[in-house]
């Protein structure tokens, strides 16, 4: 195990985006969680403030069998998050308490041309750089099982208070509220051996705008990797499906979508300098959603 991995700054901030669920848009950004998911940041005067970055790329669509559609389709999506984390002395059943929020933007460019009998019959495109749905962390519990063992549950609340109009092809915000609980965990052998798993359950309300209500969203994030001195290499990756139907008026297959992605993976933390995570993580064996890749990279610092 490197030396200071037992308080390994691993935390959210939100800003990925890939597609999925309600006009194609996932309802809370995954690839988000790598190495050291099982360890928050410890209690400090001041807290923890982070940064992070994302772009995503996709040209393709798949339906609902895995079979690209045919349509001319192209999406870019750059974000940027700024979060603010605080973790206390204070304890709820043994773990310490914290609490948090994240402000992201998107820079969403995009273009779609429905393609029947071999001619276009639906076109639209979309150039929008807005704030996004902002997400507070009421809770955030973390238990110090063993120096090399990290152990942490939060729970998530997204509020629709990102940019959005129900006639554009692509919005920041997604105009409904969702609830996510999460279950993160870390193993370092002695070693350096990494092992890191985070878990995720999103539920949705309605949108208001279009009476449409995601289905209940499962992802599973991990990263596998060797630590070598203060870095950390290896693979990293998410899996993501819908567990229920979608609800919406005329709506009749559900539209249930998953993806799983797999890449490189890097960390980089060192007592004293300022952390940082990077990855390329590229999309596979997708169903009603987009398959497209994306590169990531977070700082954090704590005060």
């Amino acid at each position: 195990m490197s030396a200071g991995a037992a308080v390994m700054l691993s935390f959210t901030v939100w800003g990925s985006a890939a597609y999925a669920t309600e006009s194609g848009v996932p309802t809370t950004a995954y690839g988000v969680y790598d190495f050291g998911a099982g360890f928050l940041p410890p209690p400090t005067p001041n807290g923890t403030i982070a940064g992070r970055s994302a772009f995503y790329k996709t040209t393709l669509q798949k339906d609902g069998h895995g079979k690209d559609t045919g349509n001319d389709f192209s999406v870019s999506v750059l974000s940027f998050s700024m979060a603010y984390l605080r973790m206390t002395d204070a304890t709820i059943l043994g773990a310490n308490y914290g609490f948090g929020a994240v402000v992201p933007f998107f820079k969403m460019n995009g273009d779609l041309k429905v393609n029947a009998g071999g001619q276009t019959v639906f076109e639209t495109k979309s150039d929008v750089f807005r704030q996004a749905d902002i997400s507070i962390l009421p809770i955030m519990l973390q238990w110090h099982v063993a120096p090399n063992i990290g152990i942490n549950a939060q729970l998530q609340i997204q509020a629709p208070t990102g940019d959005y109009d129900k006639d554009r092809f692509m919005n920041p915000g997604v105009n409904h509220w969702t609830v996510s609980p999460l279950l993160n965990g870390t193993w370092i052998s002695e070693h350096g051996l990494e092992v890191s798993s985070s878990f995720q359950l999103d539920f949705n309300t309605r949108n208001p705008d279009t009476d449409y209500k995601s289905g209940v969203e499962y992802r599973h994030e991990f990263a596998v990797g060797q630590h070598i001195n203060d870095w950390t290499v290896g693979l990293g990756g998410y899996y993501y499906r819908q567990l229920s139907d979608d609800n919406a008026p005329n709506l009749e297959n559900g539209n249930r979508s998953r993806v799983i992605a797999v890449g490189p993976a890097i960390s980089y933390f060192k007592l004293g300098n300022i952390p940082v995570w990077f990855h390329v993580y590229k999309e596979f064996d997708a169903e009603n959603r987009a398959q497209g890749y994306t590169a990531a990279i977070r700082l954090s610092h704590s005060f």
